[in-house]
């Protein structure tokens, strides 16, 4: 048998491509003009991404979405902050965990639809820290709205270590799930791979149980990776004692980035069935469906379309 570093870098060329739908994947550039790793991360070009959803209408005199003398102790770990001092000094507590600011105003409808969710994601995502800013509170907090650059809200931007690592506007329920879990990063179920040599390490410790390894390769700021990425948490969960789950952003890193080009990733997300140190198939896209059908097919069950 092939060692796993040249079953991994050589794969057979039948298995570049698959037979299921490929469901609008983002697309990245390979051919990288300098060894920096700044350099590698502007050649990414992306030419899909996942659509906003639609603000609706303001209702009038809309309730705010902020806590209340109301508010059940389902509300104790949404923080609200009142000025930017405390917004920094919650970022600098946080450190390297995820942290989720929903900017809010009192006027908006959609901000108040939106709050209830936030609260409830905080009740299952205890790795992640959340904050609300109500930016016409005070001129304290319109200031710091000011500073973030929040033209419209509910805005939500997500930080680590202090600094913003993504943002979105106009999203929906299944959205800011998918984004927390995306950029959580977290999740023990799936394993978080960093470099080739991760990768080489998580294929050598199932050489004897001959366990599947799907592996999700994305980008960091990809829509449609975002997408799927609860799909694979429940399943990971699901199928723990079958098939392990890892994920790898490409451009993380210099090592990331060669292992995509190694392997002949070109659109993302990239599904890998890695059996015995050898790649087995790949699938491409966001389709739940596609995916859980392409897992089965590679654990030997049938499966037909």
């Amino acid at each position: 048998m092939a060692s796993y570093s040249r079953s991994l870098t050589t794969p057979p060329s039948s298995l570049y491509t698959t037979t299921r739908p490929i469901l609008n994947p983002v697309t990245i550039n390979l051919k990288l003009k300098s060894p920096a790793l700044s350099q590698k991360s502007k050649s990414l070009a992306v030419r899909a991404t996942a659509a906003p959803t639609p603000t609706p209408g303001v209702k009038k005199n809309p309730p705010s979405p902020g806590p209340s003398s109301s508010s059940s102790e389902s509300d104790e770990r949404v923080q609200q902050v009142h000025s930017a001092e405390e917004f920094d000094e919650a970022l600098k507590k946080a450190k390297n965990k995820l942290v989720v600011v929903e900017f809010a105003a009192s006027h908006s409808a959609q901000s108040s639809r939106m709050y209830p969710f936030m609260v409830k994601l905080s009740r299952s995502c205890n790795d992640v820290e959340f904050l609300l800013v109500m930016g016409d509170e005070s001129e304290k907090t319109k200031r710091l709205c000011e500073r973030e650059k929040i033209d419209k809200v509910p805005h939500f931007s997500f930080y680590k270590n202090a600094q913003k690592i993504h943002e979105e506007e106009g999203i929906g329920p299944d959205q800011l799930e998918g984004d927390v879990l995306y950029y959580g990063d977290s999740h023990s179920a799936v394993v978080q791979l960093h470099s080739r040599d991760d990768v080489e390490a998580l294929i050598g410790a199932h050489k004897e149980d001959h366990k599947l390894i799907v592996l999700d390769v994305g980008l960091k700021h990809c829509g449609p990776c975002v997408k799927v990425y609860p799909t694979v948490i429940k399943l990971s969960r699901q199928m723990s004692d079958t098939v392990v789950f890892a994920r790898m952003n490409g451009d993380e890193n210099d090592s990331c980035m060669r292992f995509l080009k190694d392997m002949e990733v070109v659109e993302v997300p990239t599904f890998l069935f890695i059996r015995d140190g050898e790649i087995k198939g790949r699938y491409v896209g966001s389709g739940k469906g596609e995916l859980i059908g392409e897992i089965l097919r590679y654990q030997g069950v049938r499966v037909t379309y």
